[in-house]
């Protein structure tokens, strides 16, 4: 007879507290999980474990080790000494958790392993094991049955030492499309990458990548009919938002000086050393004053840069193209006239991407003409529009002042929207924020992917091969998020709009039944 759901676990109780007896999972209830578990392994009943760790409010890896006790005991009581295909379940559960969401290295996965006595425990199996699963994973994401999709293609590359990862995300949902280790980034390497994505089912609505030569050639030979949108980050912010910190930090080291020179001047006694001395403190003012004035005529035109590259003004109305560029070419104008030879050097770049660096608004503008022609209030929209553009000014701040500021402005637009909508509020703002989220900028995902990615390097020192890569992209494609705009959802879920019911190991061994149907009657 099942067992009644325990009392539910306070938010007090969770928060704060990272070992506890839970005083609701008494004897029986533990042995209830455990028995459970080793029928349901047993009898290959997948998701049972998954539907109990949800019921008992516990970890999957939890029940596990209550599973592998009660085999212990099994052993014990009654003299079982034959290896149960459960516990090998069970480990290949430790190695896949560790590895991927753990993000252990082999050796570290070893030990925890020997401590908590689970089977294949050796560095070898355990690589063995994880690599021969990751070669029974593709490298590329296809579509169901052969259906033909278009997706943002947001192409990158990572590096593995001096090795390229070549990479395709789709930023809306995050998911990876293809992964592969490559001998190089050149052109040719790209146009194989991208035609066997479209192979696979997907096809580029619009690419977003950075300058790279081999990327920009491609594009040109393969994708010449996709829009092609510079990375804004590494165009603009890139180049130029280093120089804000380095020109305030070289204003405020010319203000120290200014004072300490000052500070000098009573101390001098003879006229020598009095004139030489004021001498120093003019200098030293006229240097800090040349600083401050350099370090706010270029904070200014650089901040005003950033605004062109907003999709709406101040009122939520969509900028114009023409006059964004325009403007920002006189910004970047005024700022060679600083006559700051460095930062001269990187507006020269920039001039260069202007004809394609604000490709996106024509996106933007398809999306916002379809958009209007929703049955709503056309101040509710601009406010939603604005509330939306705030979002992203959060979710870009690094700094948690600039995070409160536009989490305060996005809210107080999302208020003034309420006013209007009323009971079409939620509807009508997810199906905006769900459109506009299809302009994308930058290729600052990738960044993301690569730190995700990057852990798996560094405990591989950097030496890394494709199965380890195709294991890592399955993990990224069907692990749920835990925070943020994604909460509750995996990449896969978000991209076909299907919802995953099982999950990602699970999934991983569904995979292993079809590729290699006799793997686990072969472990028992």
């Amino acid at each position: 007879m099942p067992l009644s759901t325990p009392n539910k676990i306070t938010d007090s109780q969770k928060i704060g507290i990272k070992f506890m007896r839970r005083p609701d999972l008494t004897f029986s209830k533990r042995l209830y999980i455990a028995a459970t578990a080793l029928s349901a392994m047993h009898n290959h009943q997948w998701g049972v474990i998954t539907s109990m760790a949800k019921q008992f409010v516990v970890s999957r890896t939890y029940i596990y080790i209550l599973a592998a006790t009660l085999t212990e005991t099994d052993s014990l009581l009654f003299g079982t000494t034959f290896q149960h295909t459960e516990s090998r379940l069970a480990a290949f559960h430790y190695m896949l958790s560790l590895r991927l969401e753990g993000r252990c290295s082999i050796e570290a996965i070893s030990t925890i392993m020997k401590r908590f006595e689970i089977k294949l425990d050796s560095t070898g199996s355990i690589s063995e094991y994880l690599t021969y699963f990751g070669s029974l994973l593709p490298n590329t994401l296809s579509t169901n049955n052969n259906e033909i999709q278009l997706a943002v293609f947001l192409s990158d590359e990572i590096f593995s030492k001096n090795i390229p990862i070549l990479v395709t995300v789709e930023p809306i949902s995050s998911a990876i499309l293809k992964i592969e280790l490559a001998d190089s980034r050149k052109a040719e390497d790209w146009k194989n990458h991208w035609k066997c994505i479209e192979e696979n089912g997907y096809f580029a609505a619009y690419l977003v990548c950075d300058e790279g030569k081999g990327l920009c050639t491609a594009q040109k030979e393969a994708l010449s009919d996709v829009i092609r949108q510079p990375d804004t980050y590494h165009a603009i912010a890139h180049r130029l938002g280093m120089w804000v910190n380095s020109l305030e930090s070289a204003a405020y080291g010319a203000i120290e000086m200014e004072d300490e020179r000052y500070k000098k001047l009573d101390s001098a006694k003879s006229d020598k050393v009095i004139n030489k001395r004021i001498d120093q403190y003019e200098a030293a003012k006229k240097l800090a004053d040349e600083k401050i004035e350099l370090y706010e005529e270029f904070n200014s035109l650089y901040i005003a840069i950033l605004e062109e590259l907003k999709i709406f003004d101040k009122n939520g109305n969509l900028r114009d193209r023409k006059e964004s560029e325009k403007n920002i070419e006189e910004y970047l104008s005024l700022i060679e006239i600083l006559n700051h030879t460095k930062i001269t050097k990187a507006v020269k770049k920039i001039s260069n991407t202007i004809p394609e660096l604000l490709n996106y608004f024509e996106v933007a503008k398809s999306i916002v003409t379809d958009l209007k022609a929703l049955p709503i209030d056309l101040e509710a929209f601009q406010a939603l529009c604005l509330a939306w553009q705030w979002k992203k000014g959060k979710i870009k701040a690094k700094k948690i002042k600039a995070k409160h500021f536009c989490a305060a402005n996005e809210q107080d637009c999302l208020e003034y929207a309420v006013g209007y909508l009323q009971e079409d509020y939620d509807d009508v703002k997810e199906q905006i924020y769900k459109e506009l989220n299809k302009i994308v900028q930058s290729s600052a995902l990738v960044e993301c992917i690569n730190s995700i990615i990057r852990p798996y390097l560094n405990t591989s020192r950097n030496h890394i091969a494709q199965k380890t890569l195709n294991l890592i992209m399955f993990y990224h494609n069907h692990r749920r998020y835990v925070d943020g705009e994604r909460k509750g959802k995996s990449p896969i879920e978000i991209l076909t709009r299907k919802e995953q019911e099982k999950d990602w190991i699970e999934l991983l061994f569904d995979v292993v039944k079809e590729k290699d149907p006799d793997f686990f009657a072969s472990i028992s």
